[in-house]
């Protein structure tokens, strides 16, 4: 594959997974303006991140089978189409409990995308190559931790946040029109594949089994969904703890996407001489390490403003280790049915983000000390599951060279 074609697949699937995060990162400074004009609280407008989150979750796994059976773009096609439509209704919305259904729907659209740019990948590059694909992807994919809360931050203060709505419908335009004319696919559809409820469950039940699978998606989506566990309790953190405003916050979130971007792009280069499994543990033990002087740091009140985004800006570093290789090491085992094994994999990981994002709106008020304790609690669950489920991956790879 010549360095054009490569440049230009990766930008296309980049921008095909960072549609979703700028669905998620756009509007949040605009949490305080949205609880005012719909009359509402703070914690009642994040469940419409929590709503997305489960959309996201439940979309992936109606996707899966729809890519392996009729192909990767006419799925995309549609899920950008309803995307589009749920993102325009969102610029209109005037009720909280119309905005946390348009939210579940504009997920499901998006996840579409998600999904389908995952799944290319695994058809499209050699399996060695694709944890430094999924590296290159989160330096696009990282852009828009940077740009969406920071955009939407100036869009915010000067048109309001409904208008954040109308530019990520004009994205989803521009998306839909890049797939369409940049994209190929060289998958072939598998027609014998069936859509019945019991084959699609059955399906999916055949990819929780693989050893190699649950080990890997369990671990990176516990470990990753300290990143929803960030995202959800920002606004909280530094716009009513902190008292900044809108477009400070964006310009904060920016600069803590940086930690994330720049250790994925490491991660691609230390590929040349560790493993992934070897880089996987290393970034759970240090993200253990710095969730654990977080809470002690938060405890005796001795961090301030700069304090917490230094912790922040290092405990996102270590999930930069940690979610290109767990994603590329999940989907290894899977050729035929790569879609599905993508959107099980997906469900897991948003999933989880949606019960992080339920627990921050509950717990996180008025203290950063809830964050800090999940983001233990979720770090040293996913070492655990790394460390029991490398043992079932071994026990498995042994009987079958008996």
């Amino acid at each position: 594959m010549d360095k054009k074609k490569y440049f230009s697949l990766v930008l296309v699937l980049g921008s095909l997974t960072a549609l979703g995060p700028f669905s998620i990162d756009m509007y949040l400074p605009g949490f305080t303006g949205i609880a005012k004009d719909l009359n509402t609280s703070v914690n009642n407008v994040s469940l419409t991140l929590s709503s997305y989150f489960v959309g996201i979750s439940v979309g992936q796994l109606l996707y899966g089978p729809l890519l392996d059976r009729f192909g990767r773009k006419k799925p995309l096609y549609i899920g950008l189409l309803v995307y589009i439509l749920a993102s325009l209704a969102c610029y209109y919305v005037t009720s909280i409990d119309y905005f946390i259904l348009l939210r579940f729907i504009q997920a499901v659209g998006s996840c579409g995308a998600s999904v389908a740019a995952i799944t290319m990948v695994r058809d499209l590059f050699p399996v060695k190559e694709i944890p430094k694909v999924f590296a290159k992807l989160m330096l696009v994919l990282g852009l828009s931790p940077m740009l969406a809360p920071t955009l939407g931050g100036y869009v915010t203060e000067d048109f309001g946040w409904h208008m954040v709505f109308l530019v990520l419908t004009f994205m989803g335009i521009g998306v839909l029109l890049a797939s369409k004319f940049f994209l190929k696919s060289t998958y072939v559809p598998d027609k014998s594949l069936s859509l019945k409820p019991n084959a699609i469950i059955n399906n999916f039940i055949a990819v929780l089994k693989e050893p190699q699978f649950y080990t890997y998606a369990l671990t990176g989506g516990i470990a990753f969904s300290g990143l929803f566990t960030y995202v959800a309790s920002s606004p909280v953190i530094f716009m009513d703890i902190f008292d900044v405003d809108a477009k400070v916050y964006g310009w904060i979130f920016a600069l803590l996407s940086v930690s994330f971007i720049g250790t994925s792009q490491l991660n691609s280069y230390l590929l040349r001489s560790y493993s992934s499994e070897q880089l996987i543990s290393v970034g759970l033990r240090l993200q253990c390490s710095v969730s654990i002087l977080f809470a002690a740091g938060i405890y005796l009140e001795i961090l301030n403003l700069y304090g917490v985004i230094i912790m922040l800006f290092l405990f996102l570093g270590c999930l930069g280790f940690c979610n290109p290789n767990t994603t590329a090491l999940s989907l290894e085992p899977f050729e035929k049915n790569a879609g599905s094994a993508s959107a099980v994999m997906g469900a897991i990981q948003m999933g989880l983000g949606a019960i992080a994002s339920v627990a921050v709106g509950i717990f996180v008020t008025n203290s950063i000390l809830p964050v800090t304790l999940i983001f233990i609690g979720s770090s040293l669950l996913a070492l655990l599951i790394l460390h029991f489920g490398k043992k079932n991956i071994k026990e498995k790879y042994s009987q079958k060279t008996i």
